[in-house]
């Protein structure tokens, strides 16, 4: 695992912490076990690998701007909003989630619920705030962040993958699920650090980003069903085995262990050529797509 993805994403975490505590409302607030709830599943925990794609993009076409807390912010709320979504007894039934109780067993069923549909909406709203970006860039990063949690995106997939407990589908099928459940957000984390950069939609550059976050995408969620069955619980951080308990359908399911680690290669190497284009500034993107199918949770 390359020094320097562990080292950006070390300062990417750090920055991205503080963004996310300016961002999230005081713990002092009302109501205050609902802020509670969401403070707890934002802070404190997690790879933070999406604000670092926000981050490590901007970087890539030589952007290091104090404003790119904003969509690092945004991006890693919306995450947590789906996990507290996807945790719940109606859809994964998880109870363990970044080494800690679930948001529903720690607060409630009902207090959840409330704090991921609290947690998206002021997703929206830091994505919105004043800044010094065009109206025409700010408007585009919010398009792109609400495709990517809406019916193609996020919850889309979890419609998909809910339908598939116990169905076998096809390697297409698959692949569609994880394009929209993981990949849409990892693709817009890159994408909204190209935007704020400045990088225009039409360009070859946006372009060249956006295979790569498709790629990367597709390389972090064949990496993720392979920790399911071969990670320690301690270190991923969730029950090892939940997604096979369930009989929900995975990459190693479909074509076992070896070609499963086999596609996350060919995926993490497609999303390094994509940046062909690009110098040494894309020399950490290149760095985390290699993290991505190296990590050990």
């Amino acid at each position: 695992m390359t020094s320097l993805a562990l080292t950006f994403l070390t300062q990417s975490a750090a920055r991205a912490e503080l963004a996310l505590e300016r961002a999230l409302p005081t713990p002092d607030q009302l109501p205050q076990q609902l802020h509670a709830a969401m403070r707890y599943s934002v802070l404190g925990g997690g790879k933070r690998l999406r604000p670092t794609l926000v981050y490590a993009a901007a970087a890539a076409l030589g952007v290091d701007d104090p404003e790119l807390d904003l969509p690092a912010a945004a991006v890693e709320i919306i995450h947590a909003y789906s996990l507290i979504h996807d945790d719940l007894p109606a859809m994964d039934d998880d109870e363990l989630r970044r080494g800690k109780p679930t948001c529903h067993i720690a607060f409630g069923e009902a207090e959840a619920i409330l704090a991921g549909d609290a947690l998206q909406a002021l997703a929206f709203e830091v994505l919105a705030r004043d800044c010094h970006w065009s109206p025409r860039a700010q408007l585009a990063m919010l398009r792109l962040l609400a495709n990517a949690c809406g019916s193609l995106g996020m919850a889309g997939g979890q419609a998909i993958d809910l339908a598939a407990v116990r169905q076998q589908l096809s390697l297409e099928q698959l692949e569609r699920m994880h394009r929209y459940k993981t990949g849409a957000l990892i693709r817009a984390s890159v994408l909204l650090g190209a935007l704020a950069a400045g990088c225009e939609e039409s360009s070859a550059p946006f372009a060249a980003l956006a295979r790569y976050g498709h790629e990367l995408g597709f390389a972090f969620q064949i990496h993720d069903d392979v920790l399911d069955v071969l990670g320690d619980t301690e270190v991923i951080g969730k029950p090892q085995g939940s997604d096979s308990a369930r009989g929900k359908p995975t990459y190693p399911a479909l074509v076992g262990i070896d070609e499963s680690r086999r596609l996350a290669c060919l995926h993490r190497d497609l999303a390094i050529e994509a940046l062909a284009g690009f110098d040494q500034r894309a020399d950490v993107l290149r760095a985390l797509a290699r993290y991505v199918v190296e990590r050990e949770s």
